[in-house]
């Protein structure tokens, strides 16, 4: 164990604990904007920077490992006054528009600007424009560069995690910032639309392109029927948006609520997840017999982001891909067809909705 003091505090913890994680383990909060534990840990922003007594500049703690008998202050004139700088320096070059971004109320920017007491930017402002920052609008992932941070979790999670590079860093000094990988636009790169790197963002610089009108809109036209499906995840997890702790937030008020907004049927996507499971198993058997299977497995095409990487980045296993649709895909079928045939309903006068946890499903139903 090492011994060392933080704020007044005596800390005792493993070697090789980092300083920002020695903060942590008693209580002390150290601000971060780019630290990832084990995927990014390469201070960029160096708004986590300490004071450690001995040391001439101050230290970024997230990846500044503790030491026998150090002596560290987390909040001093010194490090507030910097903290400060690196984040009024980093809002130069951000738009502030927070009443229109999807992250308000959720973004580390914007937590650590309000504890910080910045209420205006002393630099000038410096926003991309015109080619620099086009962006598609009909791509499920949106990109905002003048949102941007730089930290450089997107490359980190996608390279590290997910092992697709699809974004790099683009142009050099205060010109740089980050860009899909090689030259690409986000249509032609091998993106599976996983989102991890939308979780990770620590703005709003990537967000999930908004189809909530599109669905209000069909909600409230008449002569539409409206079919909602819920996707598990979704159900399981819904109420941690209206911080509600896990096991509250039920289906009845979920289904309840969806009704309220107009929808006429609400299910669950498990139904056609059990359709999935028949349909792939049935195809299975056919390819054993059929001897199509001597030699490799077939792979499950439930999953429009699991298809998009196989696709991508194994092409010759396509053919392995279960021909089936996903539960989303069969669940839109049956239903068009199950209210045609019991209520008269014609299939163009009825609208699918589907509530899902990932934007692989947005692609897959374009």
């Amino acid at each position: 164990m090492v011994n060392l003091t933080i704020d007044k505090i005596a800390v005792s913890v493993p070697e090789g604990t980092t300083i920002l994680e020695a903060a942590a383990s008693v209580g002390i909060e150290i601000p971060s904007l780019c630290y990832l534990k084990d995927i990014n840990e390469i201070s960029a922003c160096r708004v986590c920077c300490v004071e450690v007594e001995g040391e001439g500049k101050l230290v970024p703690s997230c990846n500044n490992v503790v030491q026998e008998g150090m002596v560290i202050h987390t909040n001093t004139p010194r490090v507030r006054e910097a903290r400060r700088t690196n984040v009024e320096l980093i809002l130069s070059q951000h738009d502030n528009k927070c009443a229109t971004c999807v992250r308000s109320g959720s973004c580390q920017l914007q937590k650590i600007s309000n504890d910080l007491g910045v209420l205006s930017v002393p630099y000038k402002s410096d926003l991309a424009a015109g080619k620099k920052s086009f962006w598609t609008t009909t791509f499920p992932l949106y990109r905002d560069v003048n949102k941007c941070i730089k930290c450089m979790r997107c490359i980190q999670i996608c390279d590290k995690v997910q092992s697709l590079s699809i974004w790099d860093v683009s142009g050099s000094g205060s010109r740089t910032t980050i860009d899909v990988s090689e030259n690409r636009f986000i249509k032609e790169a091998d993106c599976s639309l996983c989102g991890q790197c939308i979780t990770h963002c620590p703005t709003g610089a990537l967000r999930e392109r908004d189809d909530t009108a599109k669905a209000y809109s069909a909600l409230g036209a008449e002569g539409k029927v409206t079919i909602v499906q819920i996707a598990p995840a979704v159900r399981a997890a819904w109420g941690e948006a209206f911080g509600m702790p896990t096991g509250r937030a039920t289906v009845g008020q979920l289904v309840a609520a969806l009704r309220s907004l107009g929808a006429d049927y609400v299910f669950d996507t498990t139904f056609s997840a059990d359709l999935t499971i028949m349909e792939e198993g049935t195809e299975l058997l056919q390819r054993l017999n059929a001897g199509d299977l001597k030699d490799q497995p077939m792979f499950t095409s439930c999953c429009p982001g699991w298809v998009r990487f196989l696709k991508s980045q194994y092409p010759e296993m396509t053919g392995r891909l279960s021909t089936a649709k996903s539960p989303q895909q069969m669940f839109g079928a049956v239903a068009k067809s199950w209210l045609a045939h019991h209520l008269g309903i014609e299939p163009e006068n009825v609208y699918s909705i589907s509530i899902m946890p990932c934007i692989a499903k947005k692609a897959e139903r374009e």
